[in-house]
Protein backbone atom coordinates (compact mmCIF):
# COMPACT_ATOMS: atom_id res chain seq x y z
CA UNK A 1 0.00 0.00 0.00
CA UNK A 2 1.39 3.40 -0.79
CA UNK A 3 0.28 6.98 -0.47
CA UNK A 4 -0.23 9.06 -3.53
CA UNK A 5 -1.31 12.55 -4.32
CA UNK A 6 0.06 16.10 -4.72
CA UNK A 7 2.03 17.38 -1.45
CA UNK A 8 1.21 20.62 0.49
CA UNK A 9 2.95 23.17 -1.14
CA UNK A 10 3.55 24.90 2.13
CA UNK A 11 2.61 24.35 6.00
CA UNK A 12 0.50 26.85 6.00
CA UNK A 13 -3.64 26.55 5.71
CA UNK A 14 -6.35 28.99 4.46
CA UNK A 15 -8.54 30.18 6.68
CA UNK A 16 -11.45 29.33 5.10
CA UNK A 17 -12.35 26.33 2.56
CA UNK A 18 -16.03 26.36 0.29
CA UNK A 19 -16.88 22.65 -0.17
CA UNK A 20 -20.18 22.14 -2.74
CA UNK A 21 -21.87 18.68 -2.03
CA UNK A 22 -23.29 18.44 -5.99
CA UNK A 23 -26.33 16.18 -4.77
CA UNK A 24 -27.41 15.13 -7.98
CA UNK A 25 -29.25 12.80 -10.57
CA UNK A 26 -27.38 11.37 -12.94
CA UNK A 27 -28.54 8.91 -15.97
CA UNK A 28 -27.05 5.62 -16.25
CA UNK A 29 -25.11 5.23 -19.54
CA UNK A 30 -25.61 8.99 -20.81
CA UNK A 31 -22.16 10.12 -20.38
CA UNK A 32 -21.81 12.83 -22.35
CA UNK A 33 -25.22 14.29 -20.87
CA UNK A 34 -24.00 13.26 -17.17
CA UNK A 35 -20.49 14.98 -18.34
CA UNK A 36 -22.24 18.30 -18.78
CA UNK A 37 -24.38 18.38 -15.64
CA UNK A 38 -20.90 17.99 -14.38
CA UNK A 39 -19.59 21.04 -16.28
CA UNK A 40 -22.98 22.99 -15.70
CA UNK A 41 -23.27 22.17 -11.85
CA UNK A 42 -19.16 22.81 -11.51
CA UNK A 43 -19.84 26.39 -13.02
CA UNK A 44 -22.90 27.42 -11.08
CA UNK A 45 -21.01 26.31 -7.81
CA UNK A 46 -18.22 28.76 -8.84
CA UNK A 47 -20.71 31.69 -9.62
CA UNK A 48 -23.83 31.20 -7.20
CA UNK A 49 -21.63 29.65 -3.98
CA UNK A 50 -18.27 30.49 -4.80
CA UNK A 51 -17.04 27.29 -4.34
CA UNK A 52 -13.10 25.97 -3.63
CA UNK A 53 -14.16 21.98 -4.26
CA UNK A 54 -17.12 20.52 -5.65
CA UNK A 55 -17.76 17.19 -4.85
CA UNK A 56 -19.66 14.44 -6.91
CA UNK A 57 -21.25 10.90 -6.28
CA UNK A 58 -19.65 7.80 -7.19
CA UNK A 59 -19.48 6.85 -10.91
CA UNK A 60 -21.30 9.99 -11.52
CA UNK A 61 -19.97 10.05 -15.36
CA UNK A 62 -21.62 6.61 -16.01
CA UNK A 63 -24.27 6.90 -14.00
CA UNK A 64 -24.99 4.10 -10.93
CA UNK A 65 -24.62 1.18 -10.91
CA UNK A 66 -23.80 0.99 -14.87
CA UNK A 67 -23.88 -2.94 -14.73
CA UNK A 68 -22.71 -4.57 -17.70
CA UNK A 69 -22.59 -1.51 -19.42
CA UNK A 70 -18.98 -1.87 -17.65
CA UNK A 71 -18.19 -4.34 -20.28
CA UNK A 72 -18.61 -2.97 -23.35
CA UNK A 73 -15.30 -2.19 -25.45
CA UNK A 74 -16.14 1.78 -25.43
CA UNK A 75 -16.08 2.23 -22.66
CA UNK A 76 -12.65 3.48 -21.86
CA UNK A 77 -12.57 5.54 -24.98
CA UNK A 78 -16.30 7.38 -23.87
CA UNK A 79 -15.02 8.16 -20.24
CA UNK A 80 -11.32 9.10 -21.27
CA UNK A 81 -13.26 11.48 -23.77
CA UNK A 82 -15.97 13.07 -21.08
CA UNK A 83 -12.30 13.40 -18.40
CA UNK A 84 -10.68 15.28 -21.36
CA UNK A 85 -14.06 17.30 -21.81
CA UNK A 86 -13.53 18.25 -17.81
CA UNK A 87 -9.85 19.50 -18.07
CA UNK A 88 -10.70 21.38 -21.17
CA UNK A 89 -13.68 23.32 -19.79
CA UNK A 90 -12.06 26.15 -17.84
CA UNK A 91 -13.74 25.20 -14.30
CA UNK A 92 -12.75 27.41 -11.49
CA UNK A 93 -13.31 25.05 -8.64
CA UNK A 94 -11.61 21.63 -7.81
CA UNK A 95 -13.62 19.08 -8.78
CA UNK A 96 -13.44 14.99 -7.29
CA UNK A 97 -15.91 12.98 -9.76
CA UNK A 98 -16.62 9.46 -9.56
CA UNK A 99 -15.64 7.30 -12.88
CA UNK A 100 -14.65 3.93 -13.95
CA UNK A 101 -11.11 4.03 -14.69
CA UNK A 102 -8.63 1.01 -16.45
CA UNK A 103 -5.13 0.93 -15.19
CA UNK A 104 -3.44 -2.07 -17.07
CA UNK A 105 -5.73 -4.54 -17.34
CA UNK A 106 -7.86 -4.20 -14.53
CA UNK A 107 -10.78 -1.98 -13.93
CA UNK A 108 -11.58 0.00 -10.89
CA UNK A 109 -14.20 2.34 -9.53
CA UNK A 110 -12.47 5.28 -9.03
CA UNK A 111 -12.65 9.02 -7.72
CA UNK A 112 -10.47 11.54 -10.20
CA UNK A 113 -9.43 14.75 -8.64
CA UNK A 114 -9.30 17.85 -11.60
CA UNK A 115 -7.92 21.20 -10.89
CA UNK A 116 -7.34 23.81 -12.81
CA UNK A 117 -7.09 21.71 -16.38
CA UNK A 118 -5.41 18.56 -15.20
CA UNK A 119 -6.21 15.36 -13.54
CA UNK A 120 -4.23 16.22 -10.40
CA UNK A 121 -5.26 12.83 -8.31
CA UNK A 122 -7.08 9.09 -8.77
CA UNK A 123 -8.10 7.13 -5.98
CA UNK A 124 -9.00 3.83 -6.44
CA UNK A 125 -11.55 2.40 -4.57
CA UNK A 126 -10.51 -0.72 -2.22
CA UNK A 127 -13.75 -2.49 -1.40
CA UNK A 128 -16.00 -3.01 -4.04
CA UNK A 129 -19.10 -4.72 -2.57
CA UNK A 130 -20.69 -7.44 -3.29
CA UNK A 131 -24.02 -8.27 -1.32
CA UNK A 132 -27.37 -7.35 -1.09
CA UNK A 133 -28.15 -5.27 -4.36
CA UNK A 134 -24.41 -4.95 -4.89
CA UNK A 135 -22.50 -7.10 -7.61
CA UNK A 136 -19.05 -4.77 -8.28
CA UNK A 137 -16.98 -7.48 -7.95
CA UNK A 138 -18.16 -8.58 -11.21
CA UNK A 139 -16.59 -5.44 -12.64
CA UNK A 140 -13.92 -3.74 -10.11
CA UNK A 141 -10.76 -4.73 -9.06
CA UNK A 142 -9.28 -3.82 -5.85
CA UNK A 143 -7.22 -0.71 -5.07
CA UNK A 144 -4.69 -0.93 -2.84
CA UNK A 145 -3.41 2.85 -2.42
CA UNK A 146 -3.77 5.94 0.03
CA UNK A 147 -4.94 9.14 -1.66
CA UNK A 148 -4.16 11.85 0.50
CA UNK A 149 -3.33 15.08 -1.51
CA UNK A 150 -2.81 18.81 -1.30
CA UNK A 151 -6.58 20.35 -2.47
CA UNK A 152 -6.38 24.08 -2.18
CA UNK A 153 -3.80 24.56 0.21
CA UNK A 154 -5.80 21.33 2.50
CA UNK A 155 -4.66 18.07 3.02
CA UNK A 156 -7.70 15.82 2.07
CA UNK A 157 -8.23 12.18 2.04
CA UNK A 158 -10.52 10.44 -0.82
CA UNK A 159 -12.69 7.72 -0.62
CA UNK A 160 -15.80 5.77 -2.13
CA UNK A 161 -18.96 4.74 -0.79
CA UNK A 162 -17.84 1.35 0.91
CA UNK A 163 -14.76 2.50 1.97
CA UNK A 164 -16.19 4.28 4.59
CA UNK A 165 -17.94 0.94 5.72
CA UNK A 166 -14.52 -0.48 5.98
CA UNK A 167 -12.00 -0.57 8.42
CA UNK A 168 -8.72 0.57 6.61
CA UNK A 169 -9.40 3.29 4.24
CA UNK A 170 -10.61 6.86 6.78
CA UNK A 171 -7.74 5.57 9.26
CA UNK A 172 -4.98 5.20 6.50
CA UNK A 173 -5.85 8.72 5.27
CA UNK A 174 -5.93 9.95 8.81
CA UNK A 175 -3.07 8.92 9.22
CA UNK A 176 -1.24 10.45 6.21
CA UNK A 177 -2.08 13.54 7.42
CA UNK A 178 -5.61 14.25 6.28
CA UNK A 179 -7.80 16.47 7.57
CA UNK A 180 -10.69 16.47 5.67
CA UNK A 181 -12.05 13.58 3.85
CA UNK A 182 -14.29 13.31 0.89
CA UNK A 183 -16.38 10.50 0.39
CA UNK A 184 -17.92 9.83 -2.61
CA UNK A 185 -21.18 7.53 -2.67
CA UNK A 186 -24.36 5.54 -4.57
CA UNK A 187 -25.68 4.54 -1.97
CA UNK A 188 -29.24 3.22 -2.34
CA UNK A 189 -32.57 3.66 0.29
CA UNK A 190 -33.99 1.65 2.53
CA UNK A 191 -36.23 2.39 5.48
CA UNK A 192 -33.61 2.81 7.70
CA UNK A 193 -30.47 3.20 5.96
CA UNK A 194 -30.00 7.32 6.62
CA UNK A 195 -29.69 6.56 10.37
CA UNK A 196 -27.19 3.91 9.58
CA UNK A 197 -25.26 6.10 7.93
CA UNK A 198 -25.11 9.36 10.36
CA UNK A 199 -24.01 6.68 13.25
CA UNK A 200 -20.95 5.45 10.72
CA UNK A 201 -19.84 8.35 9.48
CA UNK A 202 -19.93 10.31 13.17
CA UNK A 203 -17.73 6.97 14.74
CA UNK A 204 -15.71 7.50 11.82
CA UNK A 205 -14.89 10.97 12.18
CA UNK A 206 -14.55 10.90 15.98
CA UNK A 207 -12.17 7.73 16.49
CA UNK A 208 -10.04 9.72 13.39
CA UNK A 209 -10.45 13.22 14.48
CA UNK A 210 -10.85 14.46 10.59
CA UNK A 211 -14.03 16.17 8.92
CA UNK A 212 -15.94 14.29 6.27
CA UNK A 213 -17.77 15.27 3.26
CA UNK A 214 -20.03 12.10 2.60
CA UNK A 215 -21.74 13.24 -0.99
CA UNK A 216 -24.81 11.14 -2.18
CA UNK A 217 -26.32 9.90 -4.89
CA UNK A 218 -30.21 11.53 -5.92
CA UNK A 219 -32.75 9.64 -7.75
CA UNK A 220 -33.93 6.54 -9.40
CA UNK A 221 -32.68 3.66 -11.08
CA UNK A 222 -34.50 0.54 -12.13
CA UNK A 223 -36.13 -0.72 -8.24
CA UNK A 224 -32.94 1.21 -6.61
CA UNK A 225 -33.55 4.60 -5.23
CA UNK A 226 -31.04 6.52 -4.73
CA UNK A 227 -31.81 9.70 -1.45
CA UNK A 228 -29.09 12.09 -1.31
CA UNK A 229 -28.74 12.83 2.61
CA UNK A 230 -25.26 14.08 1.77
CA UNK A 231 -24.02 15.45 5.21
CA UNK A 232 -20.47 16.36 6.94
CA UNK A 233 -19.32 15.60 9.98
CA UNK A 234 -17.08 17.21 11.79
CA UNK A 235 -13.53 15.64 13.41
CA UNK A 236 -15.60 15.48 17.34
CA UNK A 237 -18.28 13.04 16.06
CA UNK A 238 -20.62 16.19 15.39
CA UNK A 239 -23.11 16.21 12.48
CA UNK A 240 -22.50 19.63 11.05
CA UNK A 241 -24.31 19.56 8.08
CA UNK A 242 -27.17 17.63 6.73
CA UNK A 243 -29.02 17.74 3.01
CA UNK A 244 -32.71 16.71 2.90
CA UNK A 245 -33.08 13.34 1.30
CA UNK A 246 -34.88 13.05 -2.02
CA UNK A 247 -33.82 16.53 -2.91
CA UNK A 248 -31.63 17.44 -5.81
CA UNK A 249 -29.06 20.55 -5.82
CA UNK A 250 -25.69 21.90 -4.75
CA UNK A 251 -25.00 22.66 -0.88
CA UNK A 252 -22.39 24.77 -0.07
CA UNK A 253 -20.58 24.13 3.60
CA UNK A 254 -17.42 26.20 4.90
CA UNK A 255 -14.63 24.75 7.11
CA UNK A 256 -12.38 26.58 8.92
CA UNK A 257 -9.21 25.01 8.27
CA UNK A 258 -6.49 25.95 11.06
CA UNK A 259 -5.74 23.20 13.63
CA UNK A 260 -8.74 20.79 12.39
CA UNK A 261 -11.02 21.37 9.40
CA UNK A 262 -13.84 22.48 11.11
CA UNK A 263 -17.28 22.66 9.12
CA UNK A 264 -19.40 25.64 10.02
CA UNK A 265 -22.88 23.92 11.50
CA UNK A 266 -25.43 24.93 9.32
CA UNK A 267 -29.49 24.04 10.74
CA UNK A 268 -30.26 20.36 10.58
CA UNK A 269 -33.19 18.87 8.49
CA UNK A 270 -36.05 17.39 10.72
CA UNK A 271 -36.00 13.68 9.94
CA UNK A 272 -38.64 12.07 8.30
CA UNK A 273 -41.60 9.73 9.44
CA UNK A 274 -41.06 6.57 8.21
CA UNK A 275 -44.25 6.93 6.10
CA UNK A 276 -42.98 10.26 4.29
CA UNK A 277 -39.69 8.92 3.88
CA UNK A 278 -40.88 5.64 1.64
CA UNK A 279 -43.74 8.22 0.49
CA UNK A 280 -41.14 10.25 -1.57
CA UNK A 281 -39.09 7.36 -2.44
CA UNK A 282 -41.66 5.73 -4.27
CA UNK A 283 -42.28 8.94 -6.00
CA UNK A 284 -38.87 9.56 -6.63
CA UNK A 285 -38.64 5.95 -8.07
CA UNK A 286 -41.76 6.41 -10.84
CA UNK A 287 -40.86 9.87 -11.16
CA UNK A 288 -37.24 8.70 -12.95
CA UNK A 289 -38.65 5.77 -14.47
CA UNK A 290 -41.44 7.04 -16.43
CA UNK A 291 -39.14 10.36 -17.64
CA UNK A 292 -35.60 8.55 -18.34
CA UNK A 293 -37.53 5.83 -20.10
CA UNK A 294 -39.17 8.27 -22.16
CA UNK A 295 -42.91 7.28 -21.39
CA UNK A 296 -45.29 10.00 -22.14
CA UNK A 297 -48.00 8.90 -19.37
CA UNK A 298 -48.88 5.52 -17.14
CA UNK A 299 -52.17 3.89 -17.04
CA UNK A 300 -53.14 1.51 -14.08
CA UNK A 301 -55.96 -0.29 -12.93
CA UNK A 302 -58.32 0.91 -10.42
CA UNK A 303 -60.66 -0.93 -8.68
CA UNK A 304 -61.38 0.61 -5.65
CA UNK A 305 -59.12 -1.15 -3.32
CA UNK A 306 -56.16 0.45 -1.13
CA UNK A 307 -53.72 -0.81 -3.25
CA UNK A 308 -54.45 0.92 -6.76
CA UNK A 309 -55.65 3.91 -4.22
CA UNK A 310 -52.02 4.42 -3.37
CA UNK A 311 -50.63 3.85 -6.57
CA UNK A 312 -52.94 5.83 -8.08
CA UNK A 313 -51.66 8.92 -5.67
CA UNK A 314 -47.99 8.23 -6.23
CA UNK A 315 -48.63 8.47 -9.57
CA UNK A 316 -50.47 11.71 -9.77
CA UNK A 317 -47.18 13.05 -7.26
CA UNK A 318 -45.17 11.91 -9.12
CA UNK A 319 -45.77 12.81 -13.20
CA UNK A 320 -48.73 15.24 -12.73
CA UNK A 321 -52.78 14.32 -13.39
CA UNK A 322 -52.29 14.75 -16.83
CA UNK A 323 -49.77 12.20 -17.66
CA UNK A 324 -52.30 9.68 -15.81
CA UNK A 325 -54.64 7.44 -16.73
CA UNK A 326 -57.33 5.82 -14.44
CA UNK A 327 -59.43 2.64 -15.87
CA UNK A 328 -61.92 0.49 -13.65
CA UNK A 329 -62.75 -2.47 -15.11
CA UNK A 330 -65.76 -3.86 -13.18
CA UNK A 331 -67.19 -7.43 -13.56
CA UNK A 332 -70.52 -8.95 -11.40
CA UNK A 333 -68.62 -9.60 -8.45
CA UNK A 334 -67.59 -5.92 -8.19
CA UNK A 335 -69.49 -3.63 -5.07
CA UNK A 336 -70.93 -1.01 -5.50
CA UNK A 337 -68.89 0.59 -2.69
CA UNK A 338 -65.54 -0.21 -4.95
CA UNK A 339 -67.14 1.84 -8.57
CA UNK A 340 -68.20 4.34 -5.92
CA UNK A 341 -64.64 4.85 -3.94
CA UNK A 342 -62.68 4.55 -7.68
CA UNK A 343 -64.37 7.23 -8.83
CA UNK A 344 -63.93 9.21 -5.80
CA UNK A 345 -60.53 8.90 -5.62
CA UNK A 346 -59.99 9.90 -9.77
CA UNK A 347 -61.95 13.03 -9.37
CA UNK A 348 -60.15 13.82 -6.23
CA UNK A 349 -56.83 13.56 -7.89
CA UNK A 350 -58.59 15.02 -11.52
CA UNK A 351 -57.23 12.31 -13.46
CA UNK A 352 -58.58 10.90 -16.59
CA UNK A 353 -60.83 8.32 -16.00
CA UNK A 354 -62.62 5.52 -17.79
CA UNK A 355 -65.00 2.41 -17.29
CA UNK A 356 -64.84 -0.95 -19.26
CA UNK A 357 -67.03 -4.09 -18.14
CA UNK A 358 -65.05 -6.89 -18.61
CA UNK A 359 -68.58 -8.90 -18.84
CA UNK A 360 -68.84 -9.17 -22.26
CA UNK A 361 -65.18 -9.90 -22.94
CA UNK A 362 -65.58 -12.74 -20.06
CA UNK A 363 -68.98 -14.05 -21.56
CA UNK A 364 -67.30 -14.92 -24.80
CA UNK A 365 -64.18 -16.59 -23.39
CA UNK A 366 -66.14 -18.58 -21.31
CA UNK A 367 -68.51 -19.56 -24.64
CA UNK A 368 -65.30 -20.61 -26.36
CA UNK A 369 -63.88 -22.54 -23.04
CA UNK A 370 -66.99 -24.41 -22.40
CA UNK A 371 -66.45 -27.40 -24.40
CA UNK A 372 -63.28 -27.85 -23.01
CA UNK A 373 -64.72 -27.06 -19.04
CA UNK A 374 -68.13 -29.20 -19.41
CA UNK A 375 -68.20 -31.14 -16.20
CA UNK A 376 -65.84 -28.96 -14.23
CA UNK A 377 -66.38 -26.59 -11.46
CA UNK A 378 -65.37 -22.83 -10.93
CA UNK A 379 -62.30 -22.68 -9.80
CA UNK A 380 -59.80 -20.10 -9.56
CA UNK A 381 -59.63 -20.70 -13.65
CA UNK A 382 -62.48 -18.22 -13.56
CA UNK A 383 -61.10 -15.79 -11.16
CA UNK A 384 -58.04 -15.60 -13.10
CA UNK A 385 -59.62 -14.32 -16.42
CA UNK A 386 -60.96 -11.75 -15.27
CA UNK A 387 -57.73 -10.29 -14.05
CA UNK A 388 -56.21 -11.46 -17.24
CA UNK A 389 -58.70 -9.30 -18.97
CA UNK A 390 -58.19 -6.57 -17.00
CA UNK A 391 -54.39 -7.19 -17.76
CA UNK A 392 -55.01 -7.52 -21.19
CA UNK A 393 -57.38 -4.09 -21.80
CA UNK A 394 -54.64 -2.15 -19.86
CA UNK A 395 -51.78 -3.24 -22.29
CA UNK A 396 -54.05 -2.65 -25.15
CA UNK A 397 -54.40 1.16 -23.72
CA UNK A 398 -50.35 1.11 -23.42
CA UNK A 399 -49.72 0.39 -26.79
CA UNK A 400 -51.46 2.35 -28.45
CA UNK A 401 -51.18 5.60 -26.50
CA UNK A 402 -47.04 4.82 -25.16
CA UNK A 403 -48.54 4.58 -21.34
CA UNK A 404 -46.33 2.15 -19.15
CA UNK A 405 -48.47 0.45 -17.38
CA UNK A 406 -48.31 0.58 -13.37
CA UNK A 407 -49.10 -2.48 -11.57
CA UNK A 408 -50.65 -2.55 -8.34
CA UNK A 409 -49.06 -5.49 -5.97
CA UNK A 410 -47.60 -4.98 -3.22
CA UNK A 411 -44.95 -6.95 -1.54
CA UNK A 412 -46.81 -9.36 0.75
CA UNK A 413 -49.00 -10.48 -2.40
CA UNK A 414 -45.95 -10.78 -4.20
CA UNK A 415 -44.07 -12.75 -1.37
CA UNK A 416 -47.00 -15.51 -1.52
CA UNK A 417 -48.29 -15.55 -5.12
CA UNK A 418 -51.89 -13.79 -4.35
CA UNK A 419 -51.60 -12.25 -7.94
CA UNK A 420 -52.18 -13.61 -11.60
CA UNK A 421 -49.53 -14.26 -13.98
CA UNK A 422 -50.73 -11.79 -16.94
CA UNK A 423 -53.16 -10.61 -15.47
CA UNK A 424 -52.82 -8.20 -12.40
CA UNK A 425 -48.83 -8.61 -12.93
CA UNK A 426 -49.11 -7.50 -16.42
CA UNK A 427 -47.10 -4.21 -16.52
CA UNK A 428 -44.15 -2.46 -16.79
CA UNK A 429 -43.43 -1.14 -13.43
CA UNK A 430 -45.28 -2.45 -9.92
CA UNK A 431 -44.75 0.69 -7.31
CA UNK A 432 -45.72 -1.39 -4.50
CA UNK A 433 -43.67 -4.48 -5.07
CA UNK A 434 -41.68 -3.57 -2.19
CA UNK A 435 -44.12 -2.45 0.08
CA UNK A 436 -45.87 -4.67 2.46
CA UNK A 437 -49.61 -4.61 3.38
CA UNK A 438 -49.62 -2.79 6.37
CA UNK A 439 -46.97 -0.11 5.27
CA UNK A 440 -49.66 0.59 2.25
CA UNK A 441 -52.26 1.01 4.94
CA UNK A 442 -49.73 3.74 6.60
CA UNK A 443 -49.32 5.08 3.36
CA UNK A 444 -52.66 5.66 2.92
CA UNK A 445 -53.21 7.69 5.76
CA UNK A 446 -50.06 9.57 5.70
CA UNK A 447 -50.97 10.85 1.96
CA UNK A 448 -54.49 11.86 3.46
CA UNK A 449 -52.80 14.20 5.28
CA UNK A 450 -51.23 15.93 2.59
CA UNK A 451 -54.80 16.40 1.38
CA UNK A 452 -57.64 13.56 1.19
CA UNK A 453 -57.79 11.90 -1.72
CA UNK A 454 -58.52 7.94 -0.50
CA UNK A 455 -61.75 7.62 1.10
CA UNK A 456 -61.88 6.72 4.57
CA UNK A 457 -63.83 3.12 4.22
CA UNK A 458 -60.67 1.98 1.22
CA UNK A 459 -58.57 2.06 4.01
CA UNK A 460 -60.87 0.64 7.07
CA UNK A 461 -62.56 -1.79 5.25
CA UNK A 462 -61.50 -5.32 4.92
CA UNK A 463 -59.78 -6.10 1.71
CA UNK A 464 -60.69 -8.33 -1.06
CA UNK A 465 -59.97 -8.93 -5.31
CA UNK A 466 -63.45 -9.08 -5.55
CA UNK A 467 -62.93 -12.06 -8.04
CA UNK A 468 -65.72 -14.34 -6.37
CA UNK A 469 -68.82 -13.39 -4.14
CA UNK A 470 -68.07 -12.01 -0.65
CA UNK A 471 -64.10 -12.97 -1.28
CA UNK A 472 -62.15 -11.28 1.45
CA UNK A 473 -57.60 -12.00 1.42
CA UNK A 474 -58.04 -13.00 4.92
CA UNK A 475 -60.25 -16.04 3.81
CA UNK A 476 -57.18 -17.76 2.06
CA UNK A 477 -54.05 -15.78 4.27
CA UNK A 478 -53.76 -15.07 7.49
CA UNK A 479 -54.05 -11.53 8.52
CA UNK A 480 -51.80 -9.12 7.55
CA UNK A 481 -50.81 -8.18 10.38
CA UNK A 482 -49.29 -12.03 11.51
CA UNK A 483 -47.97 -12.31 7.55
CA UNK A 484 -45.87 -9.43 7.12
CA UNK A 485 -43.93 -10.75 10.44
CA UNK A 486 -43.85 -13.83 8.91
CA UNK A 487 -42.75 -12.50 5.75
CA UNK A 488 -40.24 -10.13 7.66
CA UNK A 489 -38.49 -12.95 9.16
CA UNK A 490 -38.40 -15.48 5.89
CA UNK A 491 -37.87 -13.11 3.58
CA UNK A 492 -35.51 -10.60 4.74
CA UNK A 493 -33.94 -11.88 7.64
CA UNK A 494 -33.48 -15.58 6.62
CA UNK A 495 -35.22 -17.07 9.93
CA UNK A 496 -36.23 -20.78 9.28
CA UNK A 497 -39.49 -22.34 9.64
CA UNK A 498 -38.81 -23.59 12.67
CA UNK A 499 -37.08 -20.17 13.84
CA UNK A 500 -40.02 -17.97 13.38
CA UNK A 501 -42.33 -20.62 14.79
CA UNK A 502 -40.34 -20.21 18.30
CA UNK A 503 -40.96 -16.41 17.97
CA UNK A 504 -44.58 -17.64 18.79
CA UNK A 505 -46.27 -18.01 15.47
CA UNK A 506 -48.66 -20.33 14.73
CA UNK A 507 -46.55 -23.57 13.10
CA UNK A 508 -49.76 -23.44 10.48
CA UNK A 509 -49.68 -20.44 9.21
CA UNK A 510 -45.58 -20.59 9.66
CA UNK A 511 -45.71 -23.89 7.24
CA UNK A 512 -48.49 -22.34 4.58
CA UNK A 513 -47.25 -18.80 4.03
CA UNK A 514 -43.23 -20.32 3.55
CA UNK A 515 -44.82 -22.75 1.43
CA UNK A 516 -46.47 -20.17 -0.43
CA UNK A 517 -42.90 -18.26 -1.11
CA UNK A 518 -41.06 -21.07 -2.38
CA UNK A 519 -43.47 -22.32 -4.59
CA UNK A 520 -44.00 -18.74 -5.97
CA UNK A 521 -40.90 -17.63 -6.93
CA UNK A 522 -41.48 -18.11 -10.95
CA UNK A 523 -44.25 -15.98 -10.25
CA UNK A 524 -41.89 -13.51 -9.26
CA UNK A 525 -39.47 -14.02 -11.52
CA UNK A 526 -41.92 -12.92 -14.31
CA UNK A 527 -43.33 -10.02 -12.18
CA UNK A 528 -42.45 -5.85 -13.22
CA UNK A 529 -39.28 -4.31 -11.31
CA UNK A 530 -40.59 -1.74 -8.45
CA UNK A 531 -39.08 0.47 -6.08
CA UNK A 532 -37.03 -1.18 -3.38
CA UNK A 533 -37.89 0.57 0.12
CA UNK A 534 -36.52 -2.50 2.08
CA UNK A 535 -32.96 -3.86 3.18
CA UNK A 536 -34.07 -7.09 1.08
CA UNK A 537 -36.57 -6.97 -1.95
CA UNK A 538 -37.38 -9.22 -4.23
CA UNK A 539 -35.31 -8.85 -7.36
CA UNK A 540 -31.61 -7.75 -7.26
CA UNK A 541 -31.58 -8.71 -3.54
CA UNK A 542 -33.15 -12.19 -3.48
CA UNK A 543 -32.06 -14.55 -6.08
CA UNK A 544 -33.55 -18.24 -5.16
CA UNK A 545 -33.64 -21.17 -7.52
CA UNK A 546 -37.12 -22.18 -9.50
CA UNK A 547 -36.18 -25.40 -9.55
CA UNK A 548 -35.05 -27.16 -6.27
CA UNK A 549 -35.90 -29.50 -3.55
CA UNK A 550 -34.78 -27.74 -0.60
CA UNK A 551 -36.91 -28.47 2.33
CA UNK A 552 -37.99 -25.92 5.09
CA UNK A 553 -37.83 -26.35 8.36
CA UNK A 554 -34.54 -25.71 10.09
Amino acid sequence: MSVSGTPSSSGASPSKLRVVMAQLDFLVGDIPGNTDLVIDATRRAAQEHQADIVVFPELCITGYPPEDLLLRPSLEVRVNEALERLKESGLGPAIVVGAPIRSGSLLYNAAVVIEKGAITGRYFKRFPPNYQVFDEKRYFAEGNDVLVMDICGVPVGITVCEDIWKDGPVEDAARAGARLILNLNASPFDTDKQARRKALVERKARENRVSIVYVNLVGGQDELVFDGGSMVVDHSGVLAAEVEQFREGLFPVDFLCEHHCQPVSQALPDAPSLEANVYQALVMGVRDYVNKNGFKSVVLGLSGGIDSAVTLAVAVDALGKDRVRAVMMPFRYTSSMSLEDAEAEAVALDVQYDVFSIEPMYDAFMATLAGPFEGTKPDTTEENLQARLRGVLLMSLSNKFGSLVLTTGNKSEMAVGYSTLYGDMAGGFDVLKDVPKTLVFKLAWYRNTLSPVIPERVITRPPSAELAPDQKDEDSLPGYDVLDQILNLYVERDFSADAIVAEGFLREDVDRVVRLVDINEYKRRQAPIGVRISERGFGKDRRYPITNRWKSGK
